[in-house]
């Protein structure tokens, strides 16, 4: 009865966490990337006005729909620097593939995750240019939803599911941050066949069928990983660390540093590889 009421509770978190998105959406594709004031951060990553938009709309959505929770967000997160957030709490990444967005190519993401004992729970990934956002909560499925820009239309929801791992898998690759190490590892899996992609739209596009594998075998960041972590576990992948053991969040100790991980479509198809 517990395990049913929490699965309803996290449904309904998803679809809040799916309207806050949408409205980070389009604020983000408000600002011209042509002319979105980009920077450098002290990490040298690029920062624009459009993330720094979307992470102010989000974390006040955020207050008003789970005022209890603290919130983890990349255009925040030196405010975390050695504490951690707790056992329950909400990663953010106002705007994945800020790289993406300033080149004017549509694959970036709005993404939002739930945590809960370390463990990515509920996840949603909305892509602003295309008009779609992912959602699941584990254990209660995925769906994935258009939304109209123009007149904030959103359309029915459509259940989605990883798909069996074909005889020639299809690899999600990262566009701009693809390394020496996770080509070794497709190499390894045989023939595959790679499309590239930015952002976290990799997870959504492997939570929905279309591919069957992600790898990411350089580190990232926490936010950029745990929405589309949460959405490939409800949809019926794994996500785990290289070495196949459990990917664990809220390490504000090491800055919530990821240090590389593997998404599977077919956890069959993992456990013979891992």
């Amino acid at each position: 009865m517990m395990k049913a009421a929490q699965s309803r509770s996290d449904a309904v978190l998803a679809e809040a966490f799916s309207e806050i998105a949408i409205e980070a959406s389009l604020a983000i594709l408000a600002v011209d990337f042509r002319k979105a004031g980009t920077r450098r951060k002290a990490d040298n990553s690029p920062v624009t006005r459009a993330d720094e938009t979307a992470h102010a709309v989000i974390l006040e959505k955020l207050a008003h729909a789970v005022p209890d929770l603290p919130v983890v967000s990349e255009e925040a997160c030196e405010a975390w620097r050695g504490r951690a957030p707790g056992a329950a709490f909400i990663l953010v990444d106002p705007l994945d593939g800020t790289a993406e967005f300033i080149a004017g190519r549509p694959e970036y993401t709005v993404n939002i995750a739930l945590i809960r004992d370390g463990t990515p729970v509920v996840g949603v990934v909305a892509a602003p240019a295309l008009g779609l956002v992912w959602r699941g909560a584990v254990g209660g499925g995925a769906e994935r939803l258009r939304f109209s820009a123009g007149d904030k239309r959103v359309g029915r929801a459509e259940p989605i599911h990883t798909r069996t791992s074909p005889s020639t898998p299809v690899a999600a690759v990262s566009r701009t941050h693809f390394d020496a190490v996770t080509a070794s590892f497709l190499k390894r899996l045989g023939p595959v066949k790679e499309i590239p992609f930015g952002s976290a739209l990799k997870f959504a596009r492997l939570a929905e069928g279309a591919v069957d594998v992600y790898p990411r075998l350089a580190p990232t960041f926490e936010w950029d990983v745990a929405a589309g972590h949460a959405l490939v576990a409800a949809a019926g992948g794994i996500v785990v660390a290289p070495d196949g053991q459990a990917l664990r969040y809220g390490r504000a100790h090491v800055e919530f540093r990821v240090d590389g991980f593997i998404a599977w479509g077919d956890a069959a198809a993992a456990r013979r590889m891992l």
